[in-house]
């Protein structure tokens, strides 16, 4: 399994929580940007073999639809896309149009994640989002009349002034637009954002955040949506394959400034800055090797759990007697789930994964 990641690091405007990497692009996606794409994937691909053939693309950002449709055709015909893959487009609600979401699904997308964060159109202007919760609306149906049967929305949760009533309505503008796929993530403030600087007020405390993601857990259960990651939620078989890859340690190539990369259990990135990427041949990163211990972060991610059986046999791993008595604590108190061999945390758990691995990580 093969997941390729496309960065397209182009925004309008910067969100005011957003510490990923983004350049502005009043004019949409630069065509020598995607000549910069198309070089590096050449150099990843194999002369004998041909193109990668991954089984998932994913292009992520920034704001990915800023790109033209003929800009993503462009794409997946140098990417060649194994039969049946899944590929994913995020999508900023105010961005599209009826013409451009039919371009993005005859170029081979199938797979779309919008950015709604929010119903309520307040919250909206505080985060620095552009759109609406009409636009969002309004998105979603474009999406559908298009032909995508697989759509995500984005939810984040705990915002200054937050309520119950806001997650209800987002949920429900989410729901009743077709999407089969939620991701919800607590608002975090992040060093080098305009949040970081002046964090804004009426935050809820961490007590009410977890209290909201609880919340939407159990919303969600009740709504039909399984989850399977700690943010992530989905009907069933609309789970996102490109980040199960993850998740999983599997494959995964990331094409773009500060994109990472992981083949063979190697990791690698490519650095920050536009300008230097376009200009020719990325210089890559090397960040050492995959680990157990990456293994055991990403796969208490996920509502399935690490499997100790796996950890031993893939990466030589073996926990003793007082992580396995730990494994026990956390599930008498409700926090895990513990068979002896799995160990998969509860939402509640989930609450607490960086206290949890710092006992399993020493």
């Amino acid at each position: 399994m093969l997941g390729l990641y496309i960065h397209i690091p182009y925004c309008a405007s910067k969100c005011y929580y957003c510490d990923f990497y983004s350049a502005a692009a009043p004019g949409g996606v630069p065509e020598a940007y995607i000549d910069a794409l198309l070089r590096e994937l050449a150099r990843f691909s194999n002369c004998d073999t041909g193109p990668l053939r991954p089984d998932t693309v994913y292009f992520g950002g920034g704001t990915p639809s800023l790109l033209a449709p003929a800009q993503v055709r462009r794409i997946l015909a140098a990417a060649a896309p194994a039969p049946g893959a899944e590929v994913t487009l995020e999508a900023n609600p105010e961005t599209v149009t009826p013409a451009s979401l039919a371009g993005y699904r005859a170029a081979g997308v199938n797979r779309l994640s919008f950015g709604v964060q929010t119903a309520f159109d307040g919250s909206l202007a505080r985060l620095g989002r552009r759109h609406t919760a009409a636009q969002a609306r309004r998105a979603l149906a474009w999406a559908r009349q298009a032909g995508f049967e697989n759509l995500c929305g984005d939810v984040m949760l705990a915002l200054p002034g937050y309520s119950t009533d806001e997650l209800e309505a987002t949920l429900a503008l989410l729901t009743d637009g077709g999407c089969t796929h939620i991701s919800c993530y607590l608002l975090k403030i992040e060093p080098g954002t305009v949040f970081g600087a002046r964090p804004p007020a009426g935050l809820p405390d961490d007590d009410a955040a977890a209290d909201f993601y609880l919340a939407a857990v159990d919303c969600l259960a009740a709504l039909g949506y399984r989850q399977y990651e700690i943010s992530n939620f989905a009907r069933p078989g609309f789970e996102s394959r490109h980040n199960l890859l993850y998740w999983d340690c599997r494959d995964y190539l990331g094409l773009g400034p500060a994109a990472a990369s992981c083949l063979n259990r190697r990791r690698f990135s490519c650095p920050r800055g536009t300008a230097a990427f376009l200009a020719g041949d990325a210089a890559y990163t090397d960040e050492g090797a995959c680990t157990g211990q990456d293994y055991i972060m990403l796969r208490l991610r996920l509502t399935a759990g690490l499997s100790l059986a796996r950890l031993q046999r893939d990466w030589g791993v073996v926990w003793g007697k007082d992580k396995l008595a730990f494994c026990r604590r956390l599930a008498a108190e409700g926090l895990a789930a513990f068979d002896g061999d799995t160990l998969a945390l509860t939402p509640r758990g989930m609450l607490v994964q960086n206290a949890v691995l710092g006992q399993l990580l020493d």
